[in-house]
């Protein structure tokens, strides 16, 4: 069991939180007064009591609220819990939805010590039940509900849809189809065909947020500008292309250009990433035939499933 060291805010952002005595979690919004609050999902941040005395050893002269976070926690090694975990602080209920964060620009602390924590060690999550905290109170741990929806990304990769010169059908329709099959959809990206900035949008997709599955739509096929195969295999630290092939061999029944397509599957911690082709007929027919198979690898990646599993709407689990 942990505890509540701390609880800081700031009325406005990009300054430094303040302690407070106490505060108001507030159910869908964050922490009332703090700036950070509103409907997304970090809300609200928090930071190990321990990494910040172990950054005061090293000659920062930090104090609570520096960093920009919320709340100060001893006793959990807050970077180790997956995303979906529950944190019960007295009546309140957070569920955390990101591991650290992208440092965009330099604050600071990192230009006087050439570091900085936050992105690396800090954490957000979301209110899903209100209750009001002060420090000294006891924070609980709940494990993931092997339950729960799996959370899914939805990018599509178009120079055309990117400069909006064109509807973005297939990834409209992606969305729909995972949403109808009970899938969480936490991020929709429509981005042009840029390899570098579809790997950093997949990494911080599967490292940040872990998010269980990213499906791509489009950027597959001959063109000098279809980069996706080559952004996933650079990201992936194990392929999985026993779905990339089920998707072309259930095309190659349809059509033999099947074969063109360089769609391809991986794994990125517990992140997979599925490249589908650019149509939306081939949007739907792809998910239509891989969905009902993939729940089962989906729950054996996040750890909330074994040799057996549970049925969710939309899967057989059948066994791979």
């Amino acid at each position: 069991m942990g505890k509540v060291t701390a609880v800081c805010i700031s009325e406005k952002r990009g300054t430094k939180k303040k302690e407070v005595q106490s505060a108001f979690l507030r159910q869908n919004w964050g922490i009332e007064n703090d700036a950070h609050a509103g409907d997304w999902h970090r809300q609200v941040s928090l930071l190990p009591i321990e990494k910040i005395e172990a950054f005061r050893a090293k000659g920062a002269d930090v104090d609570f609220g520096d960093f920009g976070e919320n709340l100060i926690v001893e006793g959990y090694e807050l970077r180790e819990l997956p995303v979906g975990t529950n944190i019960r602080i007295g009546e309140a209920l957070l569920e955390i939805t990101q591991i650290g964060k992208e440092c965009h620009s330099h604050c600071e602390i990192y230009k006087a010590m050439g570091d900085c924590i936050m992105p690396r060690e800090g954490i957000f999550a979301k209110v899903i039940k209100s209750g009001r905290i002060c420090p000294g109170d006891e924070v609980a741990l709940l494990p993931l509900d092997a339950h729960c929806p799996f959370t899914a990304a939805a990018i599509t990769l178009s120079d055309k849809g990117a400069a909006k010169e064109q509807e973005d059908e297939s990834g409209r329709l992606l969305r729909e189809l995972l949403t109808e099959q009970g899938y969480h959809i936490v991020e929709t990206l429509l981005l042009p065909d840029d390899q570098p900035l579809l790997e950093r949008h997949l990494c911080r997709l599967a490292d940040h947020r872990q998010v269980n599955v990213i499906f791509t739509t489009g950027g597959t096929g001959f063109s000098k500008r279809d980069i996706t195969p080559e952004a996933t295999i650079a990201v992936c630290d194990r392929m999985a292309d026993g779905i990339a092939q089920a998707i072309r061999q259930y095309f190659l029944a349809i059509t033999g250009r099947a074969m063109l397509s360089r769609a391809v599957s991986g794994i990125r911690g517990a992140t997979l990433i599925v490249n589908l082709l650019g149509s939306p007929k081939a949007v739907r027919e792809s998910l239509e035939y891989i969905l009902p198979h993939l729940g089962h690898g989906l729950g054996i990646l996040r750890g909330t499933d074994g040799e057996c599993g549970h049925t969710q709407k939309g899967d057989n689990r059948n066994h791979a």
